[in-house]
């Protein structure tokens, strides 16, 4: 089917009360995982790329923008299940800008390092206007999310600066920090959900949540109560993944055909496959869009 548009998935699972969830892709396999969860489970999902990592100076080898918009735009358009597709999380304006046009249909600039709030607020704007003048929406963040185990550092959301800051960008989501935690390896934690009701009260903005693997239950269920409409999953299904393809790699199989394409019980890479498969169908059932599809 064609590709969900953002605002309408968005409206529908504030609606309908449930989460889409936002399940990160590396590669192929890990894409055919994601959408195979959504067509088993009948629900609406969003995939993409990070475009923090695509577009990192320090990579080894360079990365084509075009290739992964084009591989993402048809596994949406091929689904049986509605399909956004986003450029998640990147500092280069000049990457977003390409992506907006390379078949993304949501993009997400986030501050560049040592950014004052108004440069962050102004690149936005002209963000926006850029991606809307192509149909495509646009995320932003507000708040610091802490990182790893430690939970060192970060800073949640104003509610009224986030108000302020909506109304000055007209971004179409809002990714906020209330006490989630970016690729947290170890257990989970509540969110303040005071802090999630405040910022509502302020505005009627989609919210979304970034370091769901981190999220408990309980807390992410409330919060989708108070408007959460997408939740992101990253750190959850590549320790998954590296944890299945480890053990299919100690299968003692000579023939290196059957660990790499032939799509046997030994083959490696379907393995990674059915292990992004796995965790999507977890985490789906925790945002209720569990046959939302239909």
């Amino acid at each position: 089917m064609p590709m969900q548009p953002i605002s309408l998935m968005m409206q529908t699972a504030l609606r309908q009360g449930y989460a889409v969830g936002y399940f990160e892709s590396w590669n192929l396999e890990s894409l055919y995982g994601v959408i195979e969860a959504a067509e088993a489970s009948r629900s609406p999902v969003i995939i993409g790329f990070n475009g923090e990592f695509l577009s990192a100076p320090d990579r080894v080898a360079d990365e084509r923008l075009s290739w992964y918009g084009a591989l993402g735009r048809a596994a949406a358009e091929s689904a049986s299940v509605p399909v956004g597709f986003i450029f998640n999380e990147c500092p280069d304006d000049a990457w977003v800008r390409r992506a907006v046009t390379a078949g993304f249909n949501l993009v997400m600039p986030v501050p560049a390092h040592g950014e004052t709030d108004a440069e962050y607020t102004a690149r936005t704007r002209a963000i926006v206007d850029y991606a809307h003048a192509h149909d495509v929406a646009v995320e932003a963040e507000l708040g610091t999310l802490p990182f790893g185990d430690l939970e060192a550092g970060g800073s949640t959301t104003d509610p009224r600066y986030a108000a302020e800051f909506v109304a000055a960008t007209g971004i179409d989501l809002l990714a906020i920090s209330v006490g989630n935690i970016h690729m947290l390896l170890h257990g989970s934690k509540a969110l303040d959900l005071d802090r999630v009701a405040a910022l509502r009260r302020e505005m009627q903005v989609p919210f979304v949540l970034h370091g769901g693997t981190g999220i408990d239950e309980a807390s992410l269920k409330e919060t989708i109560a108070l408007g959460v409409a997408k939740v992101n999953y990253g750190t959850a299904i590549k320790l998954h993944y590296l944890e299945v393809v480890r053990a299919a790699l100690a299968t003692p199989e000579p023939n290196p055909h059957k660990l790499l394409g032939m799509g046997g019980p030994e083959d490696v890479m379907l393995a990674g496959r059915r292990a992004v498969r796995e965790v999507v169908l977890e985490r789906m059932a925790w945002l209720g869009c569990m046959g939302k599809a239909d």
